[in-house]
């Protein structure tokens, strides 16, 4: 149905796709697979009209096309979920799904019940509980992925490009998720489906098409290949996958937290938090799971001085005290990798030099002015030891791929020199290759004596690099494991409310 036919895509100082050819099947699920920086998202930007501008020949229904724009991309009845989140914060999630295709009564007057109505049908589809006049904003990320699923479903395209459309959500989601899109393969549409969590392909993808450093490598049959042969097609090579060998902590906590409560902002009688307790120690990785909504990331930012807690303390070294600022928090040695490195991590228009360097800005000067080889070096430090691909440390933190981004927000981070690395769902959106040099690097830090709190959704993520691993269900620690006795079943048992 959809034919890319020897498409190369150039940006300055990138060669993002080079001679790539590609045919999708309709009434298929087919996967595109390859490391961060492969092509991938710039391809199917130009499927769906983001890219107008490209060589080669997008063939639909073997009808030559040219896409302006998205919209005339989904007149013609392609739609895309972005990996990168494509919405408006400052607008409810019915004003994001109807913005631009707005219903409208006889008068020619929005109908706004009908938009609210419909939001609801989608967001009950799936399982989203949140009001249709929620503001983007006050969504957490997982929940923002599902509203830009939603987004999809409302047009009836015969082609939907899902970008990583899982990389935010927790399990129950996306089995929600690969109900709908089995819904959609019977109705025979076209699904374009990129992910870096292979064991979700095998499950849901009927073709691969793998693409390496902007070119096609193969496609095929998922049913004709298996996992490790498709990895060394992804990465050209044998990859063994790191994992913790254990610890056992022998010195005093780095950091400890005792019955810290949070109530939420807008509502009081609402607990983001209810008496939380944990310890690190250092060089403890300490892995904390939970579904979407369950506090995780507002412990992070609490810990992190973005939240003023209702109760509890926060020591550390031995020392109690009580961080009204991030700044606060990162003078005592505290490090935040945050769950949105677009909105919360990144300034996107700037070079990868000034984004690693943002932070330790007093150590870079002489008299007051920025030394700018001292920000050269710190940079190339970082781009060599987090093998960060960039044409040079002068490369705008936009023109790079998400992998990549995450990387550098690492980097940041790591320029500070914490005591206590906290990291909020770090390897979202990354390729397994690029995972396992964080992992890597995880582990070195940790043996270095740092105290490394870890949010992840993903359960083999989890079990393989945590030393301990807590569960966290509606604001509480429901459960704590040392990561030779925890278990996919006995980590899910816990991590479900007990309303449900």
């Amino acid at each position: 149905m959809l034919v890319a036919d020897h498409i190369t895509k150039k940006f300055p100082g990138v060669i993002a796709l080079q001679d790539v050819c590609m045919e999708l099947h309709p009434g298929k699920v087919n996967a595109i697979l390859g490391e961060n920086g492969a092509g991938k998202s710039t391809l199917m930007k130009i499927l769906s009209g983001v890219y107008p501008e490209y060589e080669g020949r997008i063939l639909l229904q073997d009808t030559e096309v040219n896409f302006a724009n998205p919209r005339e991309a989904q007149g013609a009845g392609i739609g895309i979920i972005h990996q990168e989140l494509n919405l408006v914060p400052h607008l409810s999630i019915t004003e994001n799904i109807f913005l631009g295709r707005e219903l409208t009564n006889g008068w020619g007057m929005l109908d706004s019940k009908a938009m609210h109505n419909r939001t609801r049908e989608l967001l009950d589809k799936l399982k989203l509980n949140a009001s249709p006049d929620t503001l983007i904003f006050d969504l957490k990320v997982g929940q923002q992925q599902v509203v830009e699923i939603a987004k999809a479903l409302l047009t009836d395209c015969q082609v939907l490009i899902m970008d990583e459309p899982t990389s935010a959500i927790t399990e129950s989601e996306v089995e929600v998720l690969f109900e709908i899109i089995k819904e959609l393969r019977d109705e025979n549409k076209v699904i374009v489906y990129i992910s870096h969590k292979l064991d979700e392909l095998f499950k849901i993808a009927d073709r691969y098409i793998v693409l390496r450093d902007g070119k096609t490598i193969e496609s095929g049959e998922m049913n004709d290949i298996n996992h490790d042969t498709l990895i060394h097609k992804m990465v050209g090579r044998e990859i063994n996958i790191i994992r913790n060998k254990g610890y056992e902590a022998i010195a005093e906590p780095v950091l400890q937290i005792q019955n810290i409560s949070l109530k939420h902002p807008k509502n009081q009688k609402r607990d983001l938090l209810k008496n939380v307790s944990l310890h690190l120690c250092p060089g403890e990785v300490l892995g904390i799971f939970g579904l979407m909504g369950a506090g995780r990331t507002e412990l992070l930012e609490t810990i992190f001085g973005l939240h003023k807690v209702n109760a509890g303390t926060i020591s550390i070294k031995q020392q109690t005290t009580n961080f009204h600022s991030p700044a606060q928090a990162m003078k005592a040695g505290i490090a935040l990798v945050p769950e949105d490195r677009k909105k919360d991590g990144l300034v996107l228009g700037l070079d990868v030099k000034t984004n690693i360097s943002i932070t330790t800005l007093d150590n870079l000067q002489n008299m007051g002015l920025l030394n700018d080889g001292k920000e050269q070096d710190l940079a190339k430090k970082y781009i060599d030891s987090l093998r960060i691909k960039t044409p040079s440390a002068n490369q705008l933190v936009k023109n790079l791929s998400g992998g990549n981004q995450q990387k550098i927000v690492l980097a940041k981070c790591l320029a500070t020199q914490p005591t206590v690395l906290m990291l909020d769902e770090p390897t979202r959106g990354i390729d397994i290759n690029a995972k396992n040099e964080i992992y890597k690097l995880i582990l070195e830090l940790a043996a270095t004596g740092m105290g490394i709190i870890m949010v992840s959704s993903e359960l083999p993520e989890i079990l393989a690099i945590s030393d301990r691993i807590l569960v966290m269900a509606e604001g509480s620690i429901t459960a704590e494991f040392k990561a030779a006795d925890a278990s996919e079943d006995n980590i899910l048992k816990a991590a479900i409310p007990k309303n449900l």
